[in-house]
Formats: structure tokens, sequence, C-alpha cells
């Protein structure tokens, strides 16, 4: 099937929903309940302003950071999506070589259609982590998180919002099911006698003390994904976490949250220096991604974006998606007068009807 070449980010979902299978449109699109907070999280970008600075004297910007010690020329990371091989048959790791062209890191999803083994093998280079659930056999868990590490993994985040499956009524409408082909983290499951995802029993009463336990026994960072209070994220800095990501799941758990841009800032000086803060949600351009520095992020992570570039076109739809985002975020940059992202700051932000 022919697709028009993805020219601009507000394409980018068009061209995707052309190409994607309706049931599974529905899936990556859709969110919790009425949906309030997935249409927030990208609603509440509106009521931030950039500041545009002038005559700043600067010949280039420079986007480039690091990310629990790993060199990324762009602060984004690509966010854990589930199921990418169903976006498009590049999958994972089209995402994955993607991800490393442009200098970006990869967060793979524990329900991929790839393994960890395979993305390392795609995109050695490629700063690459992976999110993790946690079953009742801890056991499986900890088989999941071997392999990630014998495949030069270089972090975890340990996904705590999803305890049970949010209320999904897009997926109820179209009586969506867990697939159980080609996905090699449920065939481990099932080979334990877990059954398939559906069935995959999550750990609903994990605490802090799993997540001391687990920073102390792997020898790579650990990061909590699934903050929205500052009280949980001082908690997670006193129990070992080197980083955070401010997310309500892409608005896929408790409808009515917290948009993350408005949960980031007083998340960010709850916790200071201890630890490094990312936020995802809602990210649709590069200048998103400037007003998150702003505001206390030391990088974003991204998901339906590069992913309705790889619907659209594949591995070359989300480098060209990547790509888009990097160069917006540069040019915000420069018309902000900051050379650097460490030169972002809340002095580069303002919001409406803030006094």
């Amino acid at each position: 099937m022919e697709v028009a070449p993805i020219i601009t980010l507000t394409d980018v979902e068009e061209l995707a929903a052309e190409r994607l299978d309706p049931y599974w449109r529905e899936y990556f699109a859709g969110g919790a309940g009425s949906e309030r907070t997935l249409r927030e999280n990208v609603a509440a970008y509106e009521r931030y302003r950039l500041r545009q600075r002038v005559l700043c004297g600067i010949e280039s910007v420079s986007t480039a950071t690091t990310v629990l010690g790993h060199e990324l020329a762009v602060p984004l990371l690509v966010a854990p999506a589930a199921y990418m091989r169903r976006a498009h048959q590049d999958g994972e790791e089209g995402m994955a070589r993607a991800a490393a062209a442009v200098g970006a890191g990869m967060c793979l999803s524990t329900f991929a259609t790839t393994s960890a083994a395979a993305v390392t093998a795609v995109a050695p280079t490629l700063p690459r982590f992976l999110q993790v659930y946690v079953y009742r056999d801890r056991g499986v868990t900890d088989e999941i998180i071997a392999m990630a590490l014998d495949a030069g993994f270089g972090g975890l985040f340990l996904t705590v919002d999803l305890p049970v499956l949010g209320s999904r009524d897009r997926e109820r409408r179209v009586a969506w099911e867990f697939p159980e082909d080609d996905l090699p983290m449920v065939v481990f499951a099932r080979e334990r006698g877990l059954g398939d995802h559906a069935s995959v029993p999550v750990d609903p009463t994990l605490d802090w003390r799993y997540l001391e336990q687990l920073c102390g026994s792997v020898p790579v960072p650990v990061v909590v994904k699934g903050v929205l209070e500052a009280e949980d994220a001082v908690l997670a800095a006193d129990h070992g976490a080197a980083g955070l990501v401010v997310s309500n799941h892409g608005g896929r758990q408790l409808d009515a949250v917290a948009p993350t841009i408005e949960a980031l800032p007083a998340i960010a000086e709850a916790v200071g220096d201890r630890l490094e803060v990312f936020v995802d949600g809602g990210i649709r351009r590069g200048s998103d991604i400037a007003t998150a520095l702003a505001l206390g992020a030391r990088a974003v992570l991204v998901g339906r974006t590069p992913l309705w570039g790889l619907a659209a076109g594949g591995e070359a739809g989300a480098r060209t998606v990547l790509e888009l985002l990097s160069e917006e975020l540069a040019t915000a940059l420069h018309l902000m007068g900051c050379p650097n992202v460490a030169a972002v700051g809340p002095q580069n932000v303002s919001r409406i009807g803030a006094a």
C-alpha cells in the first residue's frame, strides 16, 4: 500500500490511521474511561507559553544530554509501547534503528513483539532500557530482567501505575483481546504456565519494599514509571530509584487524574537533584519537549507520535518523526535564546493565567 510521505508532525496521526487496522488503531489510540486524561495530556501543553528571546548571539544550539549516564543527541526516549509489530511489520527492531539513527534512546515494553536480544542485535549502540511489569511469580520477573541485562540493556523502568488494568471503553467496544502469537514475552510467560497477556498475574500488592530490593539487586539504574504526586516522588528517591517518569500511562489507567505536564513542576521541585526526572504523555511537537525541559524534566518519553510514524511508514516513518521532533526542539531552543538543553529552565516558560 502506497502512503504519502510524512512532511510534518501534523500529518502523521492521520496517515497512521489510514494504514492501521481499525481494531489495533483503537488499542493504540485509546485511553481509560471517557478519556478526559488522554485529552488533557495534550491540551495542558496549550496552557503554557515559551518565552522568545532576541539578539542572543547564538550560532548554533546543542540538544545533547545524558540520561542515566548514557549520552543522547536529543533528550528523548521512545516510550515502551506494546505490540509494535501490529502497527507495522518493522516493529520494535525498526523503531530501535530509527531511534539510534537520530541519537535518541528507547525503552522496550515487556509485551514487545521483538526480544531484547533482537533489539541489541539491530541497534547495538542504542541506549536501551526495559520496561518491567512485576508478576506474582517474582522468579518470572527476575528471568525477564536477566534476559534484558544479558542483552546489554542499561536500565529498568519499573511500571508502578498498573496494579489492575484501567477501564478502557474503546477496547470494550471493539471486543479487543490480547494476541497470543509473535510476542516473545507472552510466549515466555505461557511456557511457565502463566497463560497469555490477559491472564498474566501482574502483582497488585507491589510496594516500596520491592523497589528497594530491586535497586539493590541489579547492576543498572532503576527508574519508577507512573508517578503523579510529589509524595511518591520523594518515596521513590528514598527507596533508591535513580529516576522517575511523571506518567499517567498515556491516559490509559485512571481517568481524570492530572495531565503529566501539570504534575511535573511540583515533582521536580520536591526531589531536586536526588534523581533524574522524566515525563511522558501528550508530547506531540518539539516545542512540547522544550516546555517539559523548562518545567523540570531531564528528558521526555514519547510513545504515540513515533508509533504513528512507524504505522505510516515503517522504520523510515518512525525515523522521520523522531528527526522532526529533534529539529523542532533545536529551533525552539534557538528562538528561546538557549544554546543547549542545560540552559533551559523556568525562566523560559510561563503559564496562562498564572499570577
